[in-house]
């Protein structure tokens, strides 16, 4: 038998290598595990993702169909009346809103002592403005621009033209004011506080 002295021997560390392998491997062993749950994480939610937008495609294409169906179905003049009806339901409204009370009490405030007012014809366009037609009797063209001078100060009329004016049979001067009234500026600027 041989024998040999075991002092002798080289001395390797072999410990500290299978250690350092070994935690490696656990390193190694949780990023896959780590990797391998999340691919089957994403591949989840790309199938439920991917799912969602075919449902979603399926509906968009659903409510297409309905909308195209539904134009289809509406009877363009039905759709005509109904809107001219509509119009006419505003004119209504505009017409109740207009206070003949408020107008009338801007033209006392506002008319000087020759001037009289004979008739006062309000009309409403489309975009809702309300125009009027005064007809007026005075002594003379001064007292007619003094009405207008007054009314453009009262901030509730713009644009007034005095048009067919005339001496009538009795010496009185006649015109026809025609005038943007606008009640809600004249109401803001009363509101205003006066520049100091």
């Amino acid at each position: 038998m041989l024998r040999g002295n075991l002092a002798t021997r080289p001395f390797y560390n072999e410990r500290a290598v299978h250690l350092w392998l070994l935690a490696a491997a656990i390193v190694i062993a949780a990023a896959t595990v780590f990797n391998v749950s999340r691919v089957l994480r994403y591949s989840r939610s790309d199938t439920r993702l991917a799912t969602q937008a075919s449902n979603n495609e399926a509906r968009a294409a659903d409510l297409r169909r309905q909308a195209a169906r539904l134009r289809t179905a509406v009877d363009p003049k039905a759709l005509e009346f109904k809107a001219g009806e509509a119009r006419l339901a505003n004119e209504l409204i505009d017409r109740r809103t207009f206070s003949w009370t408020e107008l009338f009490n801007r033209f006392e405030t506002t008319l000087p002592d020759d001037v009289r007012i004979a008739a006062v014809r309000p009309q409403v366009d489309k975009d809702r403005n309300i125009s009027l037609r005064i007809h007026v009797f005075a002594r003379g063209v001064e007292d007619v621009n003094a009405f207008i001078e007054n009314l453009e100060n009262t901030g509730a009329f713009a644009r007034i033209l005095s048009r067919d004016e005339k001496l009538n049979d009795k010496g009185e001067f006649e015109a026809d004011l025609d005038a943007l009234y606008v009640p809600g500026r004249a109401a803001a600027a009363a509101r205003a506080p006066e520049p100091r």
